[in-house]
């Protein structure tokens, strides 16, 4: 194959203020392997990986849902995609983005994609729960984890557009991004869909549906999860285990995993429903699941990222929440310092509920 598609770098793509061509960014991907921080070793590795004749590469998914796996995406796919993208937000070549996700993953990934296919000029900077604090810079374009978002919340007046991952948005921080001018939109997708195939816009209270990015359409099947057809990123439909509501072949509300349900004495509990309903009341991180129990099978626990808190008073707090079931209201509270969190910035529950004694 003498000139793949990904070999064709738009002209305006800068990175860092600096202008390459496919032999010039292969160098420069040399020398952030050979002598660059862990974050830039990884952005080299990949740039590497882009560049070579290799119609593929190897992307290793989070493990926040499951087992960490790798798995192999075509580059042609990965450039639909950007262009999707790019025709979804109106981007346009020479606008700045902001790559401060890790790059060993498939978002920090795309975001180099989209730069080199749609001509972005793009900043790197080594990832961090604060991103915007270190720099002036204003932005059209970034996509970043809730928790950066949180903590970058008082700078997001230098962000024209922002595209949220890793985990679903709280309502508190919904309502926050809602009164600002960022345009602010959640984004639905995994590894296998190549970063988002969804996205919904921050609109205060109001839930809005995701809605597919162009050239996707979706469908349930006997479980009620999701079914993505998305020809130009997938050979083949993509059967998720999400439990979703559907509109129509291009809008969704996405309820919760099918295998994080809960079953508590014949009731069955879609926990990430009721950590929405709980985002009202509880600021720090925070997370339900099921324990094993003798009587019910399973119970509902609530863990959380802080101190010791009034436990009583806390669950009182949560009867009291308007929509909140009785079966909806956790048997247990556990308090923990810290979450474990996957090399993607994302909390492994699985690990955290490990180090609960």
């Amino acid at each position: 194959m003498e000139n793949p598609t990904w070999h064709k770098i738009h002209p305006d793509f800068q990175l860092n203020k600096a202008s390459y061509s496919v032999g010039g960014l292969e160098k420069f991907a040399d020398e952030l392997v050979e002598e660059g921080q862990d974050f830039q070793r990884s952005i080299g590795e990949f740039l590497l990986d882009w560049t070579s004749q290799e119609s593929t590469v190897q992307v290793q998914t989070s493990g926040s849902t499951g087992k960490p796996k790798t798995i192999v995406l075509k580059k042609e796919h990965m450039v639909n995609s950007a262009l999707a993208t790019g025709e979804y937000f109106r981007l346009k070549p020479e606008q700045r983005a902001l790559l401060c996700l890790p790059c060993t993953g498939i978002a920090g990934k795309m975001m180099l994609v989209r730069a080199m296919v749609l001509g972005l000029h793009l900043d790197m900077v080594e990832p961090s729960s604060s991103p915007l604090k270190d720099t002036d810079n204003i932005y059209d374009f970034v996509a970043m984890v809730p928790l950066q978002v949180q903590n970058s919340i008082h700078q997001m007046d230098r962000v024209g557009q922002i595209i949220i991952g890793g985990a679903p948005v709280d309502s508190n921080l919904r309502n926050e991004l809602s009164k600002l001018p960022v345009g602010a939109y959640e984004t639905y997708g995994m590894t296998e869909t190549i970063t988002h195939i969804a996205v919904k816009k921050m609109d205060g209270k109001k839930v809005n549906p995701f809605e597919t990015l162009p050239d996707v359409s979706v469908s349930q099947d006997d479980r009620g999860c999701l079914v993505i057809d998305a020809p130009k990123i997938s050979d083949s439909n993509i059967i998720t285990n999400d439990v979703v509501e559907l509109i129509n072949k291009n809008q969704f509300l996405w309820l919760g995993r099918h295998d994080s349900i809960i079953n508590s004495g014949g009731i069955k509990l879609i926990p990430e429903k009721i950590e929405q309903k709980l985002s009202t009341l509880i600021e720090p991180r925070f997370f339900v699941t099921g324990l094993p129990d003798d009587r019910l099978g399973e119970k509902l626990v609530l863990v959380m990222e802080c101190g010791p808190m009034n436990e009583a008073g806390l669950l009182k707090a949560i009867k009291a929440l308007e929509g909140i079931s009785k079966y909806e209201v956790p048997k247990q509270v556990y308090f923990m310092k810290s979450f474990v969190e996957t090399s993607t910035r994302k909390v492994d529950r699985k690990k955290t509920l490990e180090q609960i004694g």
